[in-house]
């Protein structure tokens, strides 16, 4: 069916991206700074997972902080105060606390006042998923500009005894802001979520909830940090990132050759490879950033944009396809065009 024609019966309006700020934080932690750490290498680590730097957020401040700077910059691009803001959405596992939401802390650090909103946890499909939610109240008429914020401070559930983990991840933030699209505007066009709880084992922090709370046996037995079987996620990763990909961009009638970028998420440059081989993009469409960030799970895809903005690859009309698969198993892509 024609691009033209994907619009939902269901849909009063469109929605779009109309502005986007990201952040990191300023101490930056090397590939160097981990051998003399863990046992690995700069070599091993840049040639198995493409990784030279990640971003570590300071002791005392949490995702909200983050997610705060993020979203200052994304409001202020758009010319825009907090008080406009009608919904917060923040995508994290890591949360600066259990309850309140960290969407909650958001809103009072940026000042928001009147706006709600709430926390969506779904790992590295986090943000995708909340870009979803963020244009259906958009789409449905109940809401004119929802903030969208992917954050996570992986490094505060890390073992940094465990070589096969610290080295993968980094502490970043991503906020885009959603509002009606105007005419002649397409803004999202469509998307494709999965969830597979199969694989819940794969990729998870054992204790920490109501099923494993804090004890002393949980915190000796490195409960509460990140564990994960490498090669069952890698393999699930390539094969439904492929899958989810292809079926959006079937259902539309869209081929790479249309793509002005395609955004994956950025957990391991292999994953990224083997997906763009798989759907036949050429490298020149395909934003990695993975070496500078490491996996900010949430905050990945928002950063890359930032990149492909930074880099010039992204431009106002380009159609862009974004996916993430996450612990959970989660899967996510969305096809959109950037109208800004």
């Amino acid at each position: 069916m024609p691009l033209s024609l994907q619009v939902r019966p269901s849909a009063s309006r469109r929605a779009k991206i109309s502005s986007l700020g990201t952040y990191v934080p300023p101490r930056v932690l090397t590939n160097a700074d981990l051998e003399k750490m863990v046992d690995t290498t700069d070599e091993w680590i840049t040639t198995r997972v493409g990784i030279r730097e990640r971003h570590i957020l300071e002791k005392g401040k949490g995702t909200s902080d983050m997610a705060v700077e993020a979203a200052r910059i994304c409001l202020e691009k758009r010319g825009l105060a907090a008080t406009d803001v009608e919904v917060i959405i923040v995508a994290t596992v890591t949360p600066d606390m259990l309850f309140p939401a960290t969407a909650c802390l958001v809103q009072d650090k940026l000042g928001a006042k009147g706006a709600w909103g709430f926390d969506l946890s779904a790992a590295c499909s986090g943000f995708v998923y909340a870009l979803q939610m963020g244009c259906k109240l958009v789409e449905s008429g109940a809401h004119s500009r929802v903030l969208v914020i992917g954050a996570d401070t992986m490094s505060s559930i890390l073992d940094y005894t465990d070589r096969t983990t610290c080295v993968l991840f980094g502490d970043g933030a991503g906020a885009v802001l959603i509002e009606p699209a105007e005419e002649g505007e397409t803004g999202m066009i469509d998307f494709v979520h999965e969830i597979d709880g199969s694989g819940g084992c794969s990729l998870y922090m054992p204790a920490g909830g109501s099923l494993n709370p804090p004890t002393h046996e949980t915190i000796d037995k490195r409960m509460h940090y990140v564990h994960q079987d490498g090669q069952a996620v890698y393999k699930f990763a390539v094969r439904k990132m492929t899958e989810a990909t292809t079926r959006v961009l079937e259902r539309n009638g869209i081929t790479g050759a249309d793509l002005g970028c395609f955004i994956p998420h950025q957990a391991n440059r292999r994953i990224i490879d083997a997906s763009a081989e798989r759907l036949g993009l050429p490298a020149e469409k395909v934003v990695i950033n993975i070496d500078r960030y490491g996996n900010t799970t949430a905050a990945t895809i928002p950063l890359a944009m930032g990149t492909a903005l930074e880099e010039g690859r992204l431009k106002k009309n380009d159609l862009i396809l974004i996916a993430s698969v996450g612990a959970g198993f989660t899967v996510g892509a969305a096809l959109l065009r950037w109208e800004f």
